[in-house]
């Protein structure tokens, strides 16, 4: 069983890099975005509301304005879940405060040999590998300093953000699918 950090030192990560945050989302959906009033909100009227002013967005604000870069690429199914489409959605607001949230088909993830995991990399020197239940309820994040394992989440980095879409075009093959 891996060793999870205390989940109420998992907001420092994002506070204390010194370069670059990036992420691997590898899962059809979220149990925390399918509980909140966010997602039922879209689910109804198919908005997602602006909540730049969030504590995340914030922090994505500050730490982009001091020239460190926050990155993530999501794995995203063809046709998109209903969560991968609420996702997709809510990318706007994260990359209009600074953040670049891009977007890659589960089929050319898996042509290029992406795994199934979700982390996040900081600094290319550690990692917070994070682990869901199968109802993809969160678990909790292992803290992952291993050079053997950091130089492969930097391999993986590097592949899905190579491969990656920005958000706007995805957005339009996505429409095009419907």
């Amino acid at each position: 069983m891996p060793q999870f950090i205390e989940d109420d030192t998992f907001g420092m990560y994002f506070e204390e890099f010194e370069h670059t945050a990036w992420r691997l989302e590898t899962r059809r959906g979220y149990g925390s975005d399918r509980a909140g009033d966010k997602y039922r909100r879209y689910l109804e009227t198919g908005e997602v509301p602006d909540d730049s002013q969030r504590p995340w967005c914030v922090n994505v604000r500050a730490q982009t304005e001091r020239g460190k870069r926050i990155e993530r690429v999501r794995i995203v199914d063809n046709p998109p879940t209903h969560e991968q489409r609420f996702l997709l959605a809510a990318a706007a607001v994260n990359n209009a405060v600074g953040e670049n949230i891009r977007s890659l088909w589960r089929t050319d993830a898996e042509k290029a040999a992406l795994p199934a995991t979700d982390f996040w990399l900081f600094d290319s020197r550690r990692a917070l590998v994070l682990h869901f239940d199968d109802a993809d309820g969160y678990l909790g994040a292992e803290l992952v300093e291993d050079a053997e394992r950091i130089v492969r989440f930097c391999q993986v980095r590097d592949t899905a953000w190579h491969h990656a879409i920005q958000r706007e075009e995805f957005v339009a093959q996505v429409s095009s699918i419907v």
